[in-house]
């Protein structure tokens, strides 16, 4: 019989040990600290959020202070999670088992800005615009830029490997951090870089390339303590173009033809299917309305140096009305992309069946797939939904993204969403399982086309985390198991994500 081997509960002896350690006013036991740190952006079962409530919030200062937490945490073998801005969508910072809330918002200074070698250090918990709202005035800036970008916080970036809107220029998350500084989970501090320990060297071969381990983690393997970044000359140019299609095939083609462009200024190509443009008809108050014949919408940008900008400007003009493609003019190209980069806001309303409006979470699944793939996954991604919809009317579709993945070359697989609003108030045992059966069947569609489960957010839920053993297959699931059993020997942190708590499943003789 195989038993699992679950972390302890958070008792009065633990909280002392923790006031000890960090100071009293760093450990909050209060109910408005403990519930504001329970869930994320997620669809959430809200009917039973007691179960995921935290037992404690800490908010330690520095490396030193979070060494402690997890030596505590080791010590009484209770989990810890590690949560950064809490805008993640694959539940990486919820609290499966409740215990320690290590909470890293306090930890937002700027260590060392170098200039000369382009790179900036810094605690995990800075926001990302505070970042580069502070290089401005240097004429460099950080290009890690999510949709989220406003309220994203550099620690929860890393633990996601968190995909850049402008990544196809300037790389994601996981390009742009040199080297970290890292607590394991037993408390040890260790620094970690490409191949090497030189904090700012980019490229070593001295030992192995332990810095690409630790992110993407979902803090399963460590809490990011420091990290040092690139920076890059903040572009003199950036240039909008949204270009309307007649359908979407066309939209699909062009989507091919400006991707493998070769322009190395070409910084994003965004394709929104049919549904997506229905949605914003219908439901964004900000849209700017769309002739009828417009079915299809491929956003581009284009980043660098005025005269290079310029020069790819007219080839992408080109490009795009050679494939049908409809320039949709200044006032929306630059104000979508404005406030697709620039702002962070979610809608808050859908539409059941039947047309009637009510409140609603929003939620995208997201899967990396390759580019021959993009229409049959759109189809069966849709049809899945709106299966759903129908059968249970708490769901409402609003279309399909698909994004250029690849740094430093717009061809390759995509980021393909699909947006789903979900009313979280009338979520009960039936119908919470019924979103989870709707993801499962998405993610089963995209390992049928040859796309991993996700390329930004992780797979961290109950619908999609029990895929990875397939993803990875039987030899990468075991060596990320005896990875995680190695470096976290009593399953304090993070557990149970990532599938992983099948790492402490111990078979016992004779049983």
């Amino acid at each position: 019989m195989a038993t699992l081997t679950v972390p302890n509960p958070v008792t009065d002896q633990v909280i002392t040990a923790l006031e000890q350690a960090i100071g009293k006013e760093k450990v909050r036991t209060d109910l408005g600290a403990r519930i504001a740190r329970t869930r994320v952006p997620a669809p959430f079962p809200v009917h039973r959020f007691a179960e995921y409530m935290p037992d404690v919030v800490v908010l330690p200062e520095s490396a030193e202070e979070v060494s402690a937490v997890l030596r505590i945490a080791n010590q009484f073998r209770v989990p810890v999670v590690p949560r950064a801005g809490g805008t993640g969508l694959a539940d990486g910072a919820v609290p499966l088992h409740k215990g320690i809330l290590l909470d890293i918002k306090k930890m937002n200074k700027i260590i060392e800005l170098d200039l000369v070698n382009r790179t900036v250090t810094v605690q995990p918990g800075l926001n990302m615009l505070k970042l580069n709202e502070y290089l401005a005035p240097y004429g460099v800036f950080y290009p890690d830029d999510p949709a989220s970008y406003p309220v994203s916080i550099i620690g929860g970036r890393i633990g996601t490997s968190g995909w850049s809107l402008i990544g196809s220029r300037y790389g994601h998350t996981r390009d742009l951090v040199i080297s970290l500084q890292v607590v394991l989970p037993t408390g040890e501090i260790v620094r970690l870089s490409d191949g090497g320990g030189a904090p700012k060297v980019r490229k070593a071969s001295t030992g192995y390339n332990l810095k690409q381990l630790f992110i993407g983690t979902q803090g399963t393997l460590g809490v990011v303590t420091e990290a040092t970044l690139e920076l890059f000359p903040k572009p003199e140019a950036e240039l909008a173009a949204f270009f309307g299609y007649e359908s979407f095939a066309d939209a699909y083609r062009s989507t091919g033809a400006l991707s493998t462009s070769g322009l190395g200024t070409l910084a994003a190509v965004i394709l929104f299917d049919e549904r997506k443009v229905d949605y914003l008809r219908r439901d964004d108050e900000a849209y700017i309305p769309l002739p009828e014949r417009i079915k299809a919408v491929v956003a581009t940008a284009l980043y660098g140096v005025e005269d290079e900008v310029r020069a790819a400007a007219n080839r992408l003009f080109r490009l795009a009305k050679e494939t049908g493609g409809e320039y949709l003019g200044d006032e929306l190209s630059a104000g979508d992309w404005a406030s697709r980069h620039d702002r962070y806001a979610t809608p808050l309303h859908g539409r059941l069946p039947d047309g009637t409006v009510v409140p609603m979470s929003w939620h995208c699944e997201d899967a990396a797939i390759i580019y021959s793939e993009l229409p049959a996954i759109k189809q069966k991604w849709h049809e899945i939904t709106d299966r759903y919809i129908q059968k249970y009317g708490i769901f409402d579709n609003w279309g399909m993204f698909f994004y250029s993945n690849n740094p430093y070359k717009g061809w390759g697989d995509y980021l393909v969403e699909i947006d789903i609003g979900i009313w979280e108030q009338a979520l009960n045992e039936e119908t919470w399982q019924a979103w989870v059966n709707l993801k499962r069947e998405i993610t089963r569609a995209t390992l049928e086309h040859q796309g991993s489960i996700s390329a930004c957010h992780g797979a961290c839920r109950e619908g999609d985390a029990e895929f990875i053993p397939v993803e990875l297959g039987e030899g990468g699931f075991e060596l990320m198991k005896k990875i995680k059993r190695l470096l976290d020997p009593n399953n304090i942190l993070n557990p149970s994500k990532n599938y992983l708590h099948l790492a402490y499943v111990d078979e016992e003789v004779g049983a």
